[in-house]
């Protein structure tokens, strides 16, 4: 039996293609994963930043008595929420979101605000804030979205590529910030 050393090369090359493919579509799905668990860490670090905003805004005394209630209440609720329920944390962060919108809802108040000595200072880091838990959240689903296509490939699945990782879950919440706020940022 007499084998051909150009064959034999030949399948050898195409074994090697399909290996080195098949490790670099692995370590694709490895960083990607990677990077939504750093965007998640980014996420919770905003929305916690946020929360913080609208507690200094709410203990500054600048604002009504019951827009202060209401904007300590939300914050309060959003810093103390468990995030491994991610629909629970979800509907907490869109409330609060829903209260921001309510209580900066005049533009003349939010105005007389930013006049205030302190006042500037808080609304501005406050809606630095709020733009930046939209921008976190996009950028995680973003992640989630890509990781979910390329799982979704046959190669992926045939060979188990992905490990016994779970598949990427999105952050859903209502992050829509106040308008009155973001003509600051």
């Amino acid at each position: 039996m007499q084998v051909d050393l150009g064959l034999a090369l030949a399948v050898l090359l195409l074994l090697a293609f399909v290996v080195w493919r098949l490790s670099a579509l692995a370590a694709r799905i490895d960083r990607l994963h990677i990077r939504i668990d750093l965007a998640r860490g980014a996420l919770d670090a905003q929305l916690l930043r946020r929360a913080r905003a609208a507690e200094a805004l709410a203990a500054s005394g600048l604002i009504d008595p019951a827009s202060a209630i209401v904007l300590a209440r939300a914050a309060s609720n959003a810093r103390h929420v468990g995030s491994a329920d991610t629909v629970e944390h979800g509907l907490v962060e869109s409330e609060m979101s829903r209260d921001l919108r309510e209580v900066f809802a005049d533009p003349e108040a939010v105005e007389a605000l930013r006049e205030l000595p302190e006042g500037q200072e808080l609304v501005d880091d406050l809606a630095a804030a709020c733009q930046q838990v939209t921008l976190a959240r996009r950028f995680l689903n973003d992640g989630v979205a890509a990781a979910r296509l390329l799982r979704g490939g046959r190669l992926v699945r045939w060979f188990r590529l992905a490990g016994y990782a779970p598949m990427p879950q999105t952050f859903e919440m209502d992050d829509e910030a106040p308008p009155t706020l973001l003509s600051y940022v």
